[in-house]
């Protein structure tokens, strides 16, 4: 864990939920057996984006959304790196929305961490993408207006091939899912909720607390029957026109019980527990793998066609058409 420390003082304030986090990734990469100097890790802007100073890893901290598509150039160009795409609920779902859902289309071998903690932290508190309807900040004294994005429902809807949800303070469940991302081939999203406990303190403690977590949080296990609650009393169920309901396992038997399959070439299953749960009070919120398929990888395809196509491997020469023709000195 220590070889991937950087100097850099760490500062967050006191209490982020970034901190666990990144002591988790710090943990975790020593599994993967690589060099430190092939593995990358690409921010946008925000606090999360402050990721990149304290490992010591390759890195980059980049402009604001833009992170997955120069994320994208650089696992394109360079398929002997891993690269890992750390953002923000507003880095990567407002000015950079557009960047991820594409990356995610296109299956780019690129494993994007994103912090959502339902605010804007860096700039001081104002509502987010994923901020509940009626959020009072200070860019909405009023109460928002706007209709919250679902992360995990954005990402099935696009197409991902990996899309998983996490929470910061349980190392166990996200250093799990971490390694089942990293060994994905092609874009994993790990939607993080993480606490923000300057600007909107508490926002999944219904998850966290001990005297409630195991009734509203439903643990997904591929191939497993979908029950939780500390006596595993409840299911989850086929409902009306297609969703999911929650069901006490007593009155409706274990055989009414959806067995979770993340390997589901259909997303239908997928797209329907991540519409599991409020976004306002995170009551039966699914957390773990939802969808985990394969499909061809971007970088590999790209790679194959350019070694496919002789013409357009040619013998160019990068510097002469840099420093062409139409290029000029000033004394």
């Amino acid at each position: 864990m220590k070889d991937f420390k950087s100097d850099q003082e760490v500062r967050w304030c006191p209490g982020c939920g970034d901190y666990a986090i990144l002591a988790a990734v710090q943990g975790f990469l020593p599994e993967l057996g690589l060099r430190k100097e092939n593995i990358v890790f690409i921010s946008g802007i925000g606090c999360s984006s402050r990721f990149p100073y304290y490992m010591n890893t390759f890195g980059m901290h980049s402009i604001h959304g833009r992170a997955p598509a120069i994320a994208t150039g650089l696992a394109s160009s360079r398929q002997d790196l891993s690269v890992w795409v750390v953002t923000g609920d507003g880095d990567a779902l407002s000015i950079g929305g557009n960047h991820l859902i594409h990356a995610l289309r296109r299956n780019v071998n690129l494993k994007i961490l994103l912090f959502n903690n339902r605010i804007y932290g860096l700039t001081k508190g104002q509502y987010s993408p994923t901020s509940e309807t009626g959020k009072v900040t200070k860019s909405t004294p009023l109460g928002s207006l706007d209709h919250p994005f679902n992360p995990v429902s954005l990402a099935i809807g696009a197409e991902a091939t990996f899309v998983a949800r996490t929470i910061d303070s349980d190392r166990k469940h996200l250093t799990s899912v971490l390694r089942e991302a990293a060994a994905h081939p092609g874009t994993a999203l790990v939607e993080i909720y993480q606490n923000c406990n300057i600007f909107n303190d508490g926002a999944f403690d219904q998850l966290k607390d001990p005297d409630t977590r195991d009734d509203v949080t439903i643990r997904l296990e591929h191939g497993q029957p979908i029950k939780f609650g500390k006596d595993l009393q409840f299911g989850v169920v086929r409902g009306a026109a297609g969703s999911l309901d929650v069901a006490e396992v007593a009155q409706v038997g274990e055989d009414a019980l959806v067995v979770h399959d993340a390997h589901a070439e259909n997303p239908e299953l997928a797209f329907a527990l991540s519409r599991l749960g409020d976004l306002t009070s995170n009551y039966h919120t699914p957390i773990g793998v939802f969808r985990n398929v394969e499909r061809p990888v971007y970088d590999t395809l790209m790679a194959d066609q350019l070694a496919a196509d002789t013409t357009a491997r040619g013998t160019g020469d990068l510097a002469s058409l840099i420093a062409g023709n139409d290029t000029w000195t000033i004394a």
